[in-house]
């Protein structure tokens, strides 16, 4: 009996600091990476905008080749999906919500397992001289799992970042070579 007292006791204990420190851990996240790429805006958006051709460089693809990708939607429009569903990926999809053709591609990325939640993802393409500038965002809210994990795992630009570079260099080497 004496033992289920400390059980109960130590479980109380860890629920108060889950939840009294989860409010002092960040609520929001944002994760950006910004790349020089040598070719028109048309073709860097045609390959951001159109999923068949993101599929074809985004880092998780090729983490996951063997994962189940659907397509559906006028390519390059609002409305137009790409949703996977895999044992390293989890299972999710990509909404495109709003564009401005050659600048700008606003997406809801809506991650439903292993943890279901909701990010907006953006990828502005801005004249540089004789480069375009591309610039992948992606910023969302943290719930309280998250929060926790961010804060194990070193937070979201840490758990994330790298497979951002290894996608826009991806991207870059794949806009440069259609021209």
């Amino acid at each position: 009996m004496k033992f289920l007292k400390i059980l109960f006791g130590i479980i109380v204990v860890l629920a108060i600091i889950i939840l009294v420190g989860g409010m002092f851990l960040p609520k929001t996240y944002s994760v950006n990476r910004t790349i020089l790429i040598n070719a028109p805006d048309s073709v860097i958006y045609k390959n951001i905008a159109n999923f068949n051709e993101f599929y074809k460089w985004n880092p998780w693809a090729k983490m996951e080749p063997t994962a189940k990708t659907t397509f559906s939607g006028t390519a390059g429009q609002p409305g137009h999906i790409y949703a996977w569903i895999g044992k390293e990926t989890g299972s999710g999809e990509m909404k495109i919500l709003k564009v401005e053709p050659n600048k700008q591609v606003d997406i809801d990325l809506f991650f439903k397992e292993p943890f279901e939640s909701h990010a907006d993802t953006k990828f502005n393409i801005t004249p540089d001289g004789s480069t375009n500038k591309v610039t992948w965002t992606m910023s969302g809210e943290n719930n309280l799992i998250s929060k926790w994990m961010c804060l194990v795992m070193g937070g979201m630009d840490k758990m994330i970042g790298k497979d951002f570079e290894s996608g826009l260099a991806s991207l870059k080497e794949k806009s440069e070579k259609e021209i």
